[in-house]
């Protein structure tokens, strides 16, 4: 049924984790390992689940290498669910792995109706590469898909002849060409790095959204066809950073959904401003009854990017308890992004050329 479905191209998010962990065989991330590593991406639950992790945790307890990969398509501009990939991928990286983060320029192109040329993609690409290395990757952790050397195209076309049109309508639920091709480059980026001529055969980790796990099922099932010795690739699912307003995930093709780490202080002032907060229909009654953080977009904000988990927990407490306003965690959080996005910024275009520079493979 298309309804249970799960559809990695649509801004429409998952409301319902329980029927998706059941209907597709994800196992929930248990408590023990969210103690464990030791992260506010653990305490507040905003990891919720996994497919295989056990080889890689084992890995991180022994201080053992294992492969660290993610990537973002140059299909829009950055935004704070972009963000999300980074600090997860980040976290792993200090864990001790083999880094691998995937500016996917050709996936952005051939996924994307809008993106009309491969210059377009490339120009985000660029874009997107400052972003990235503003938010404190390196070079070393980094490749754009399109100056790959050839073993990587190879290998892609080795994946292609893995699958069929019936498991990927399966998957999937239609067969559209440059979609196809866009999921067959995410495979070989997710299984590339096992490769002798990259870190060879170890257990890896790929931090995605629940909304990507079709790509995960197939990139396990290809694995299993391959005539090589492949760990089998694990998954750590984040939960949606939703949008601004109720029932979309934050996308670069709904604007008004995302705050982009482009976005000045006026605009962060109007989304915040605009944002869906579950909040009472008066401030009497929000005094009386207390707001609902658990809904409201502005606390999410605050859950997936506010370093202080003391202070959050604060701020959602007070909130259930009528004792704060809307207007002032909306303020508050005006405030925490426009401080963050003003530094931020200055660091992007400190990066630019740089960027540009790698994307047209002028650094290796």
């Amino acid at each position: 049924m298309d309804s249970e479905r799960i559809d990695p191209w649509s801004s429409k998010g998952i409301e319902n984790y329980g029927h998706v962990f059941k209907e597709f065989g994800i196992k929930e991330f248990p408590d023990l390992w969210k103690k464990k590593l030791d992260h506010f991406f653990f305490e507040r639950n905003l990891v919720v689940a996994h497919r295989g992790f056990e080889k890689v945790m084992k890995c991180i307890e022994e201080k053992k290498p294992f492969i660290n990969m993610t990537g973002i398509a140059s299909s829009g501009k950055f935004h704070l669910g972009h963000k999300v990939d980074i600090d997860l991928f980040r976290f792993f990286k200090e864990k001790g792995a083999f880094n691998y983060f995937a500016i996917a320029d050709i996936d952005g192109y051939t996924s994307r109706e809008k993106i009309k040329t491969i210059k377009d993609a490339k120009k985000i690409a660029a874009d997107n590469l400052a972003h990235a290395l503003a938010l404190g990757l390196e070079e070393k952790d980094i490749y754009v898909q399109s100056t790959q050397p050839a073993r990587y195209f190879e290998f892609a076309f080795e994946l292609s002849k893995k699958i069929t049109r019936n498991m990927f309508e399966a998957v999937y639920g239609h067969v559209d060409l440059g979609k196809i091709s866009a999921a067959i480059l995410q495979y070989a980026d997710i299984l590339h790095p096992q490769l002798p001529e990259f870190s060879g055969k170890m257990p890896s980790v790929t931090g995605i959204g629940l909304d990507q796990d079709p790509h995960a099922r197939l990139t396990r099932d290809i694995a299993r066809r391959l005539p090589y010795e492949l760990e089998m690739p694990s998954f750590v699912y984040f939960k949606h950073q939703s949008g601004l307003m109720q029932g979309s995930k934050m996308s670069s093709s709904q604007p008004e959904t995302a705050i982009f780490l482009s976005d000045s202080k006026k605009e962060v002032e109007k989304k915040i401003g605009n944002a869906f907060t579950g909040g009472r229909e008066t401030i009497a009654l929000q005094r009386k009854l207390g707001g609902r953080p658990e809904i409201c977009k502005v606390c999410e904000i605050l859950r997936f990017h506010y370093p202080d988990t003391r202070e959050v927990e604060r701020i959602m407490n007070e909130c259930r308890a009528g004792k704060r306003l809307c207007g002032e965690t909306k303020q508050f959080t005006i405030d925490f992004l426009n401080k963050f996005l003003k530094e931020h910024q200055r660091k992007v275009e400190k990066n630019r050329k740089k960027a540009e520079k790698i994307v047209k493979g002028e650094i290796f």
